[in-house]
């Protein structure tokens, strides 16, 4: 059992102990969650038929910031992601305000996993149970994950390699018994002007907008890169293993979301997104075998166990990179020997994500996740950018695709959105004025 003893703990380098297997496995663990099994239903309200296209766009634009965060990750191995990416190419105040985006971002992804996963259970075992059972079954599971993440990457990314297996088995079972049931005649016309989009901009704005949306169903990848100090032979294996996740992914998505648009059609998968399960919603309301149902249900079980145990790995090295440069506590840069874990940073994160469970279920997270995770993205980008010509893996093509296709976008995504993010940059940036003076700029070299 992991010892919440610090007195063992150093500030000390993790054991390199993922090879390509294990990282493909975590970057899906990541991906494989509330994107397949909620997101798509909502770009499929927002474009139709084309959000087949806006997935394929999202994916592209997925590779190439992965591209980008591969050759950071391989220049620099440690723990923090772009928080600590942009402190290496000089960019201290893009760094911590990268950090935040990351930490709240996917603080309140996690929560709202937990949320999610909680009701679909009870919705199974406890119907028309009392709401503040969903409170309960997601502090639970919140509690239960840590506790395992404190055991060590070893023991978690087994466990993690069981629930991307479940849920691709229940994936591919969904695909498979929908697929002789999927009408053509749903996909016409492709296009269209903006079905569920109550501002009248058609689809100019629809399809931008569901591709931001599709975007953050990718970036589970970057887990792999905030990892870096945990994975062997970082510069052939970051790169390969982000590569290896996002194409999975692109394959995954489109058949998921051609089944769904051919066996309901996509207003009304964009409706069923609504009730937070659009996928068993659909097996059902396509006349599928009830077991088939079951298999979704385990399907998006296990996907939101998966992000949210790949959410505190991923989150906890970046408040571990925060700690160790002065931007948070240094008891957060303690590092226990005998399970390689960040164990103050886990607890750390942990007690955020069960805030933000106790309060209840996040209006519109997706959205303000979608504006801080491209703002994240563009500054990895811009990163790279800067990295010298023997550090780069990849032409600079790549990377200043990546940067424009963030920050474009970013400006299809509602303005209501951007407040919340710009009040998120104006914290950071004030949390990098007030603490500047005392951090430790060598940290973690």
């Amino acid at each position: 059992m992991y010892s919440f003893s610090f007195i063992a703990m150093n500030h000390t380098k993790m054991r390199r102990e993922l090879g390509l297997g294990a990282a493909v496995m975590l970057g899906l663990g990541s991906m494989m969650g509330a994107g397949v099994f909620v997101s798509l239903g909502l770009g499929a309200g927002l474009a139709g038929p084309a959000v087949l296209g806006a997935i394929v766009v999202a994916g592209g634009l997925a590779m190439c910031n992965g591209l980008s965060s591969a050759q950071l990750a391989a220049r620099h191995p440690v723990a923090g992601g772009t928080y600590e990416y942009a402190h290496r190419v000089g960019w201290p105040g893009l760094g911590v305000v990268a950090g935040f985006m990351f930490l709240v971002a996917k603080s309140a992804s996690a929560a709202t996993a937990a949320l999610g996963m909680a009701g679909y259970v009870l919705g199974r075992v406890a119907p028309g149970h009392a709401p503040g059972l969903v409170v309960a079954g997601a502090l639970a599971v919140v509690v239960m994950l840590t506790v395992m993440v404190l055991e060590g990457i070893r023991r978690t990314n087994a466990v993690n390699t069981a629930i991307v297996s479940v849920t691709l088995v229940g994936l591919a079972v969904f695909v498979a018994a929908g697929w002789g049931g999927v009408d053509a005649e749903r996909f016409t016309p492709f296009i269209v002007t903006g079905a569920n989009n109550t501002s009248g901009s058609g689809a100019w704005r629809d399809l931008p907008y569901a591709a931001a949306l599709m975007f953050v169903a990718y970036t589970g990848y970057g887990r792999i890169a905030t990892l870096g100090e945990e994975v062997k032979s970082p510069r052939t294996t970051i790169p390969k293993a982000i590569v290896a996740t996002v194409v999975v992914c692109v394959a995954v998505y489109v058949a998921v979301a051609a089944t769904g648009v051919g066996l309901v059609g996509a207003t009304r998968f964009g409706e069923l997104a609504r009730g937070g399960a659009p996928l068993e919603a659909i097996a059902a309301e396509a006349g599928l075998p009830g077991w088939v149902a079951w298999a979704v249900t385990a399907a998006a079980v296990t996907a939101m166990l998966g992000v949210i145990l790949n959410l505190l790995l991923g989150l906890s090295r970046v408040a571990l990179a925060m700690g160790r440069r002065g931007h948070f506590p240094k008891l957060f840069a303690r590092v226990d020997e005998a399970s390689s874990t960040p164990g103050p940073a886990t607890v750390g994160v942990a007690v955020i994500i069960a805030g933000l469970v106790a309060v209840g279920s996040i209006r519109a997270a997706w959205s303000v996740s979608a504006v801080t995770v491209l703002i994240y993205y563009a500054i990895t980008n811009a990163a790279a950018l800067r990295l010298p010509p023997d550090a780069r893996l990849y032409p600079r093509a790549f990377s200043w695709l990546g940067l424009i296709g963030c920050l474009g976008l970013a400006v299809f995504v509602e303005p209501v959105y951007w407040i919340a993010g710009g009040g998120m940059l104006a914290v950071a940036t004030g949390w990098h004025l007030a603490t500047r003076g005392r951090a430790d700029v060598s940290a973690g070299s």
